[in-house]
């Protein structure tokens, strides 16, 4: 890896992909979920749906700060099968038990993967004041407090909060502020190339990109020198650096 520890003074944590689902893009856990629960569609069909459920999420107010993440994934999935029954892929009279069904799945997926990132968070906290970016709803406060990992970090910068998404490098600029460090003192770890590692390089701060599954094939086959594929292997590299 091409991480300089012994400069690292704070980290900065990603949230959607990285804490909560070890490093799989969050299509692929709710595609999972479907096949688990009989949403009879194919994977050309659930894009289509995902992609305008993210949308429809983005430009209107669904999500409030008061919904845990619970809450969040029962609203994304009424949209998703409302979208797919509209497309004539899905029973109407289904939406509302499967949506819960696939929900559930999916929550319970993501508290089994924050619960493994959870001894990763501790180890680090003790040595590293930590700051986590997400790309959120407005509601990250409320999701953080649902999995009991909202006394890991100083501050949260949140794009629905502060105005700023990711890709944009400036939200990284603010995570780095708000941690009272300079840039190449910090370390990033997120499951994103495109959204978490290269924006956070051209901030200056390090990265380590924790890489699952991703969206695009050509996400998939890049190569970059400082990759992990577990929460544990970005720690036990950090520790032993």
């Amino acid at each position: 890896m091409n991480v300089d520890i012994s400069k690292v003074k704070g980290i900065i944590f990603d949230y959607g992909g990285t804490l909560d689902t070890g490093g799989d893009h969050w299509s692929e856990v709710i595609w999972d979920a479907w096949q688990k629960a009989g949403v009879a569609a194919d994977k050309e069909e659930f894009r289509v749906v995902y992609v305008y459920a993210e949308r429809e999420l983005a430009r209107t107010l669904h999500i409030l700060p008061h919904h845990n993440f619970q809450d969040l994934l029962d609203i994304k999935m009424q949209i998703e099968l409302q979208k797919l029954a509209e497309d004539g892929h899905f029973p109407p009279a289904q939406i509302e038990d499967m949506a819960k069904k696939v929900a559930q799945i999916c929550y319970d997926s993501a508290k089994a993967s924050v619960e493994k990132a959870k001894p990763v968070l501790d180890a680090l906290s003790k040595k590293y004041p930590m700051v986590l970016v997400s790309n959120f709803y407005g509601n990250i406060e409320t999701v953080l407090k649902d999995f009991g990992i909202d006394g890991y970090f100083k501050k949260v910068i949140e794009s629905a909060v502060v105005g700023v998404r990711k890709p944009d490098p400036k939200i990284f600029t603010l995570g780095v502020e708000a941690l009272g460090l300079k840039p190449e003192e910090v370390l990033v770890i997120g499951d994103s190339y495109a959204k978490d590692i290269v924006p956070a390089e051209k901030a200056g701060c390090q990265a380590i990109w924790l890489k699952g599954k991703g969206w695009t094939q050509a996400e998939d086959d890049i190569i970059h020198p400082n990759m992990v594929k577990t929460l544990d292997e970005a720690l036990s590299f950090i520790e032993g650096a």
